[in-house]
């Protein structure tokens, strides 16, 4: 079996959770217009968490493009650019910022070229690695749904169910 190159990602190393926890309690007193108003769901994920959580699992972080950003000055340096977007993201104000959404979009999307990129030589790279299309995102165990719903708001194909 081939082995799969990774590099690290945003969330390996660090996450702006001050400003995750605020959108997150913040949330959870919206009632027009947010998706819990739908339906009660008893475990419900904040939308603020899982936009964070996923941004963080798909874009690398600087420390893992050496080439890029040689010293832990600009490596920080560019950590911290990639909170202030993440910071930006967990808004509920801005999950209809397209400005917004389209910057994380190219991060994730750069990131994953990186992915397509390291793994060209891997026996199924046409099928696994297709620097063009994202990888779809699937929960099994969907619940309430923030999850799929936030990977699809970043670019992904989204896939949930739940007993």
């Amino acid at each position: 079996m081939t082995e799969i190159k990774t590099r690290k990602k945003l969330i390996e190393v660090g996450l702006p959770l001050n400003a995750i926890n605020r959108a997150s309690v913040k949330e959870k007193n919206i009632s027009a217009g947010h998706p819990s108003s739908f339906h009660i769901w008893w475990a419900r994920r904040p939308l603020a968490a899982a936009r964070a959580v996923l941004f963080g699992q798909l874009v690398n972080d600087p420390s893992a493009h050496p080439e890029l950003f040689p010293t832990k000055d600009l490596q920080n340096k560019e950590r911290q650019r990639l909170f202030r977007l993440m910071e930006e993201l967990v808004l509920w104000n801005n999950t209809r910022n397209s400005d917004l959404i389209d910057k994380c979009r190219r991060e994730i999307m750069q990131s994953w070229e990186y992915t397509c990129e390291d793994n060209q030589s891997h026996p199924e790279a046409k099928i696994q690695f297709d620097q063009n299309k994202l990888p779809a995102f699937h929960d099994p165990f969907a619940g309430g749904g923030s999850l799929p719903l936030e990977a699809q708001r970043l670019g992904l194909e989204s896939f949930g169910s739940d007993l």
